[in-house]
């Protein structure tokens, strides 16, 4: 009999947790190697809003995202029925504000194209009456909901899965750092900015680089509420009665610690739904979110390193992406599979 396949996977935020979790699915022996420990860069933030691409100009990128995001109920099910702990997902929509007449108006395309290309259940609308705990200010007296947009905990995903893993009789090793020339056999890497600076020094070239991101978490309760975008702004209501907002984007910053900025962004949360105004700020977050040249998700093989592959480069859709991310490492390593989405190559 054959014994199964052993797979190295170097990384504990969400690709790498959710890749180990669908090859430990597919029988794999896994062990997971963190340098520091389970979520610590930025898969653990607060934001966790899994939205979608608009839905006109459609192209493979929003083609690939819709697969994950439609996948997502399904995978993120099995995690929480094998670990026993609740990952906070919710498919729940997203209400977002319209400005003017004029943009309602223009609107009417995107409802079109979501009607054509999402599920009849998912689609787009316009409301004068949107029910909610949690409803953004309005000029037009119109907001735009959408039912595909969902939400997720990234700090409860990340413990689901590596419980999950733990039922899957996987190890994790925290606070180890994995050296590319001693791994034998199949490997994964994701390992967020670190990999990405990593990479571009192996590679001689810029593959990505890490973008700064703030957020705040705070104690507001809206559970059953649909997320508002708004302004650039993420205000997702959580399960647990918290509700975050984020996050900045910021190419250049000293540090990678919570700043001035996070208290604007909490400002401009409170102008956008004055019901937050008196809400307390339970905690404040910053880190840096890895994001490729080509500002698509990388999931490639590492070039010189037979049998490694690389995925990294979620940045503000990691979450979002790492069902589909999950599934296709599994069916590269576990099965040779070579084709790739082109999407996905390394910069």
């Amino acid at each position: 009999m054959t014994s199964p396949p052993r797979i190295t996977v170097i990384g504990a935020g969400v690709f790498g947790l959710a890749s180990a979790f669908a090859l430990a699915r597919r029988g794999a022996r896994v062990t997971v190697i963190e340098e520091r420990q389970v979520g610590a860069g930025s898969s653990g933030g607060h934001v966790g809003a899994l939205a979608p691409h608009a839905p006109e100009n459609w192209n493979d990128k929003k083609a690939l995202q819709l697969a994950s995001l439609l996948a997502a109920r399904d995978f993120w099910a099995d995690v929480a029925h094998v670990s026993g702990r609740d990952p906070g997902y919710a498919r729940l929509g997203r209400l977002q504000p319209v400005p003017d007449a004029a943009t309602a108006d223009r609107l009417a395309a995107r409802i079109e194209a979501a009607r054509l290309r999402w599920p009849a259940d998912c689609g787009m609308s316009l409301t004068d009456r949107p029910e909610s705990a949690l409803v953004p200010d309005s000029p037009s007296g119109l907001w735009l909901r959408d039912g595909l947009t969902a939400r997720l905990s990234p700090r409860a995903a990340c413990a689901a899965l590596a419980g999950a893993l733990d039922a899957l009789g996987a190890r994790i090793i925290e606070g180890h750092r994995a050296d590319p020339d001693l791994i034998e056999g199949p490997a994964l890497w994701a390992c967020g900015t670190p990999g990405l600076l990593r990479l571009n020094e192996d590679l001689g070239r810029k593959v990505g680089q890490g973008v700064k991101g703030q957020s705040a978490l705070l104690d507001f309760a809206a559970p059953h509420s649909p997320q508002v975008f708004a302004d650039g702004l993420h205000i997702v209501p959580h399960a647990d009665g918290t509700t975050a907002i984020g996050s900045t984007s910021e190419n250049s910053y000293d540090h990678d610690r919570p700043d001035d900025q996070v208290l604007a962004l909490i400002q401009r949360a409170h102008a956008i739904c004055p019901a937050l105004n008196e809400a307390p700020v339970i905690e404040t977050w910053a880190g840096l979110r890895p994001r490729a040249q080509s500002r698509a998700p990388v999931l490639a093989p590492w070039p010189g390193r037979p049998g490694h592959l690389i995925a990294n480069g979620g940045f503000k859709i990691g979450f979002g992406m790492a069902p589909l991310i999950a599934d296709l490492a599994a069916r590269a390593l576990l099965d040779g599979q070579t084709d790739l989405p082109r999407l996905f190559a390394l910069p």
